[in-house]
């Protein structure tokens, strides 16, 4: 079910630790099932790229993104907050503002934790539409779903609960999917997740 126009790339820009995973995997399932296809930073690895390279190239490759800025607590190690997510974002939308047509048509959903939270902490981007999650799998997708509706033209998408409720399943058949692919389900790297969820939402025969 892979995408290669560039109307059809979602860049998911968001956490990658552990504690995020599950909205992770959400967000690139509900962008699956809404027929786009996610990019990210983690979609391959080549050491000879320079990281900030690969993540504008990819960028520049997408009509959409998603940006998660919900994680700006200190680092318990460092006692500073990370900020790859808002950086990330304000290089989306400066493609936007000074690249060329192709780039200036791009649109974003920003998504955060709490309602109006980040105006403690990037108050530039207030006075957009900014949605929140509440840090719950079926809020993020019901976010990620009605975005992407306004965005699909002629497609019909599922509801967000309907979403969700797929989304169980899938999960519930992650297990055996992984044993008959050869894989652990401990150890899946983005793309074998991405893949495994592409084959399960156009797989007729679920």
């Amino acid at each position: 079910m892979v995408k290669t126009s560039y109307d059809d790339h979602v860049f998911v820009n968001c956490p990658f630790d552990d504690e995020y995973s599950q909205i992770f995997k959400a967000i690139i399932f509900t962008t699956t099932h809404c027929g786009f296809y996610v990019r990210c930073a983690l979609e391959e690895s080549d050491s000879s790229v320079n990281r900030l390279t690969k993540i504008m190239d990819i960028l520049s490759e997408c009509r959409y993104s998603i940006h998660d800025i919900s994680r700006t607590e200190p680092d318990p190690t460092t006692s500073l907050p990370r900020f790859n997510m808002p950086f990330e974002l304000g290089i989306f939308i400066g493609a936007k503002r000074f690249g060329d047509a192709g780039q200036q048509v791009k649109q974003c959903l920003v998504l955060d934790s709490k309602p109006h939270r980040y105006q403690q902490f990037i108050s530039d981007i207030a006075g957009q539409d900014i949605e929140y999650h509440n840090n719950d799998v079926k809020k993020a997708i019901t976010c990620v779903r009605n975005w992407l509706a306004n965005k699909s033209n002629d497609r019909r998408l599922s509801s967000g609960s309907i979403i969700y409720s797929d989304y169980r399943n899938f999960l519930n058949e992650l297990p055996a999917l992984c044993i008959g692919c050869g894989l652990d389900i401990n150890d899946l790297i983005f793309c074998d997740f991405n893949s495994l969820a592409n084959d399960w939402i156009v797989n007729p025969a679920r």
